[in-house]
């Protein structure tokens, strides 16, 4: 039995987000990671487009579809999820600390609809939970630091991680969301550098550093310990709190930080129409 699933991304220039397919070649069972709704800000139209093309794929692989797989909720894009699980049946997993990221912004946006609960997923799962993949499993790591509610799956000789790294020449995720911890960052990064070091990790955005031309997502645990520009073997734990914490500060909030947050915990669903039968994305004023 190979331990290898079989991986197709999907980048999103847009976004410069990457959406998974990963599935078992014996068995053909699947599970899409980290779905991408098309938005665009200057009209507020969505557009599904990256998801059908997603479909697509499964559809021609001749994929069956167990699982849509969050790694956290993205503040850089909509989810996908609730379009494709409307598609395809398949259930919605998201970390079990999703309830506190909801507690946050919830209120911000005047959302009563969103018990914070997690009940808008289909599954919360927690560290060493496995799901099944097949002759394969999923198994969960609670990877906190970008976010309270984030989680890494490892599946077969890969490791998906999220925002939690980048690419090596590139480095790691801010951790200065509400909830987030460069600290924390750090024991998930140390955690996640701890598999083998010829783990294939995918990454859950590339931004393209100065200096390449090339959009990659893919990399190993043994790269990142060698070369990943902000936590390489050697680095301290204060080292790391002090570099990160002195770039959160650069930082500008991501660009689709409202919209993104008030569509993703309610697992990629989009508000409840108004009494005019229109849909609404609230953008508190001063309110960041």
């Amino acid at each position: 039995m190979s331990n290898a699933p079989t991986v197709k991304a999907f980048f999103d220039p847009a976004t410069f987000t990457a959406t998974f397919v990963v599935h078992d070649p014996a068995t053909l069972r699947a599970a899409i990671i980290d779905p991408v709704l098309d938005y665009n800000p200057r009209n507020a139209r969505t557009s599904t487009a990256s998801a059908d093309a997603v479909l697509g794929y499964v559809a021609a692989q001749g994929l069956k579809l167990d699982w849509i797989l969050e790694t956290h909720a993205h503040a850089d894009h909509l989810s996908a999820a609730h379009y494709l699980r409307e598609k395809t049946g398949a259930p919605i997993v998201i970390g079990r600390h999703i309830t506190q990221v909801q507690k946050v912004f919830a209120p911000l946006f005047a959302a009563t609809d969103v018990a914070p609960d997690g009940s808008q997923f289909d599954r919360l799962v927690e560290e060493g939970e496995e799901l099944p993949l097949g002759e394969l499993s999923i198994r969960v790591l609670h990877t906190p630091g970008h976010t309270p509610a984030c989680v890494s799956y490892v599946i077969g000789d890969a490791v998906f991680v999220g925002d939690t790294l980048f690419m090596p020449d590139y480095g790691t995720a801010r951790s200065d969301f509400p909830g987030g911890s460069a600290a924390a960052l750090y024991a998930s990064i140390r955690k996640i550098l701890a598999l083998p070091p010829e783990t294939r990790m995918f990454v859950g955005h590339d931004y393209l550093p100065e200096g390449r031309k090339d959009y990659r997502w893919e990399t190993t645990v043994g790269e990142q310990r060698a070369a990943n520009v902000h936590i390489r073997d050697g680095v301290t734990e204060a080292d790391f709190v002090s570099l990160r914490e002195a770039r959160n500060a650069q930082l500008e909030a991501p660009v689709l930080i409202l919209p993104s947050l008030q569509v993703n915990i309610r697992a990629g669903a989009l508000p409840p129409a108004e009494a005019n039968g229109k849909v609404y994305l609230k953008l508190p004023v001063n309110a960041l």
